[in-house]
């Protein structure tokens, strides 16, 4: 196994252990080590990629396992924000369902219509605003899980990060539903085809 790979390795083992830090709502250290797991965990996204390209190492394990690793780790995370909504040691930092299941949805739709393409031997690349949506979500997901640690390190900045990222949380909403339909819209043809 080649190191892309066992990056993108380390990113599906990473998961679980981001889950269980980022669920102990009480403890600002855990949320600290949560952020810093999913920083790395993020970073290791990166850099698959870029070693993967650079060094010729791509393989098939990784175009099917990397994008399976990135979904992953974003889909944990927005579930978990959600589940934060009746935990009072959440402080605001979670995430209405409604939000969570358009963001999940755009994934499993796009992910569909790239299966539908692969079985026509067709590959279709990230367009600008997939990769706009990737970046607002690897943004706003960092925010909402510093919600409870500057809690205890500043009331009054703790409102404003909540609210300033709430507006994070929409726009990343709002890029996902807008890139999801961009996307189904320049591959309308598979529609047709099926």
């Amino acid at each position: 196994m080649n190191l892309p790979n066992k990056l993108t390795m380390l990113r599906i083992i990473l998961v679980p252990v981001f889950v269980i830090f980022v669920s102990m709502t009480h403890s600002a250290a855990c949320q600290w080590a949560a952020l810093g797991i999913f920083v790395a965990a993020s970073i290791t996204d990166m850099l698959d990629g870029r070693i993967a390209r650079s060094q010729h190492l791509v393989t098939d394990f990784g175009k099917f396992m990397d994008p399976i690793a990135d979904k992953l780790l974003v889909m944990s995370a927005l579930v978990m924000l959600v589940e934060r909504r009746g935990d009072p040691n959440s402080l605001g930092s979670s995430m209405p369902a409604w939000v969570c299941i358009i963001m999940l949805a755009r994934e499993f739709a796009v992910s569909g219509f790239r299966l539908v393409a692969a079985a026509k031997g067709r590959v279709i690349a990230a367009g600008p605003w997939g990769k706009l949506k990737t970046i607002s979500q690897m943004i706003y997901i960092p925010m909402a899980l510093l919600i409870i640690p500057i809690y205890n390190i500043d009331l009054d900045a703790h409102h404003y990060w909540k609210l300033i990222t709430t507006i994070m949380m929409y726009l990343s909403m709002a890029l996902t539903l807008y890139s999801g339909f961009d996307y189904i819209w320049k591959n309308r043809e598979l529609l047709t085809d099926m």
